[in-house]
């Protein structure tokens, strides 16, 4: 049943405005010169990018797997042992490594090289146990391209990709710009495995780069390594943490590196970590401009995803590592987050499938995109624990998907008590638990809204959104289903919202998605019949 409301057309007017999907400066550019002029190496030309492409928009949920030497470094932990996730940086702290940041140092061991000297040696007194030991003892026997593909698939991600080169400087491809690569220590190339597998299966190609930090990641090996001049490809010319600006053959290898890459493996998406805002300005545009105007002569829209003020939001999507905004945001941009560590540990704990979906829901409905770690084991294998959780995703979003996909912001992001704190990064370190009553909106069309509720609810629905009170809706809901559900859903609009009767049972665990369908907007035409009855 449903009671019938009135329509105001000025309100609705003004109310559908704002709820529909605001056009960004990038929609509103012209395609054909886009595709004509090529982009400089300057902010003023790299601001007419189209920075956000549909696709991006539309695909709300990715997927990237820390994998390298160092996973070797992390085995044999014990169950509440702690190491720090540099471990390329902490562990030639025999007499503690100074913070990067403020140089202070504790004078005491660190726990990565009291842990890397047990396993395989001291790195502060043998060159031999140093980072590149753990390159050369990299098997990847485990790793099989089709079976990681297979399982991203699943679990409903719509771009994945390996972690390309991490702060180790280890390029996990076949590489011509540096010797320190995966075909050299490994036998194989897995960016190409995997391009050719993702691709197989309709994703896009992701790769991510961190190597901007790796200046400052091998300082301490240079301090207390013994690192062997021969060396110095892999660790960088010797430096100090004062030296927190690179020298130029960094810049050069550093953009060697990533244009390589872009011109073998053709990647739809490249996502950067922090630090590549300390390197030269120049740098960065020169990368912009050289990666966009390949997109063109691909012929496909690629996007770039940043952290910190590396680039800007009219150039780049904008990354919230371990985090996001506490409310919707106008530009679209993305959260990397991962279940667990980074890096395969062998003591890890991982996060539940209700808590990836709660916060991939909280994500969507706030205009943005999920970027999921998966840490394989050592050896390229990916941890039952691992497929557990997407295949979990995977069916969650098979019955639920509709009101994720494809979706745009609401006028309002959602309702209910729980809410994060601020917004940002690192805010996932504060464990939230979502309720029945939180509720998050999203939108397919100005008719088709969609409502899910961030628990199963014990007892009767109500969305005090969707009240008659309330002009954010000022149009009638016609129609209203249970994603996955053949069940006729009971339900009225009223003072108190739209008050929905709990249906018998519920087709998912974790959240559940409502279709509302709205009827749409009108206005009375000019006529002779309507002056004659005034």
């Amino acid at each position: 049943m449903k009671l019938k409301t009135g329509l105001y057309a000025i309100a609705a007017f003004a109310t559908l405005a704002l709820a529909s999907c605001s056009q960004s400066s990038s929609e509103k550019k012209s395609c054909c010169d886009e595709k004509t002029e090529a982009f400089t190496a300057d902010w003023e030309s790299l601001n007419k990018v189209n920075q956000v492409p549909e696709w991006f928009k539309d695909a709300k949920f990715g997927i990237y797997a820390h994998w390298g030497p160092v996973s070797q470094a992390f085995v044999d932990m014990k169950p509440k042992q702690h190491m720090a996730g540099w471990h390329g940086m902490m562990m030639y702290g025999k007499d503690g490594v100074p913070n990067w940041s403020t140089g202070k140092n504790s004078g005491k061991p660190t726990s990565n090289y009291l842990h890397h000297k047990e396993l395989f040696g001291d790195p502060a007194t043998d060159e031999k146990f140093g980072y590149k030991g753990l390159i050369e003892s990299f098997d990847p026997s485990g790793f099989d391209a089709v079976e990681w593909a297979d399982l991203f698939a699943r679990s409903g991600a719509k771009f994945s990709g390996p972690v390309a080169m991490h702060h180790d400087n280890f390029a996990m491809w076949d590489s011509k710009a540096t010797r320190w690569n995966s075909m050299n220590y490994g036998g194989i190339d897995p960016s190409a495995a995997l391009k050719t597998e993702i691709e197989k299966r309709d994703m896009k190609f992701l790769a991510s780069f961190h190597h901007a930090f790796t200046w400052m990641y091998y300082a301490p090996a240079h301090l207390y390594g013994k690192v062997d001049p021969k060396d110095y490809d892999l660790y960088t010319n010797p430096h100090t943490f004062d030296d927190k600006m690179p020298d130029e053959e960094f810049h050069e290898q550093w953009w060697a590196k990533l244009k390589e890459y872009i011109d073998v493996y053709q990647p739809d998406v490249l996502w950067f970590d922090w630090w590549l805002e300390e390197l030269k300005e120049e740098s960065r545009t020169k990368f912009l401009a050289y990666y966009y105007n390949k997109g063109k002569e691909w012929n496909k829209d690629v996007a770039v995803l940043f952290k910190e003020t590396t680039f800007t939001e009219e150039t780049a999507i904008r990354d919230y590592e371990r985090g996001r905004p506490n409310q919707a945001k106008e530009q679209a941009w993305i959260t990397d987050t991962s279940p667990g560590a980074w890096f395969h540990r062998s003591n890890a704990k991982f996060v539940t499938t209700n808590e990836l979906v709660d916060i991939l829901v909280d994500i969507v409905a706030k205009n943005g995109n999920m970027l999921l770690n998966v840490p394989p084991d050592p050896d390229g294998s990916i941890p039952q624990v691992m497929k557990d959780l997407l295949i979990g995703m995977g069916d969650w979003l098979a019955i639920n998907g509709d009101a994720i996909y494809g979706t745009r912001p609401w006028v309002t992001f959602g309702e209910g008590p729980t809410r994060l704190p601020s917004g940002g990064h690192k805010i996932e370190r504060k464990k939230i638990v979502y309720q029945e009553t939180d509720i998050r909106f999203t939108k397919k069309s100005d008719t088709e809204l969609f409502a899910i509720l961030m628990d199963t609810p014990k007892k009767d629905i109500v969305i005090k959104s969707l009240s008659t009170d309330m002009a954010v809706l000022p149009v009638a809901i016609e129609k209203v289903e249970l994603l996955g559900s053949d069940e006729e859903i009971k339900w009225e609009r009223t003072s108190k919202g739209l008050e929905i009767k709990a249906p018998s049972s519920f087709p998912s665990e974790h959240s559940h998605a409502f279709r509302i369908i709205c009827e749409g907007y009108k206005e009375a035409d000019i006529g002779g019949e309507i002056e004659q009855d005034l």
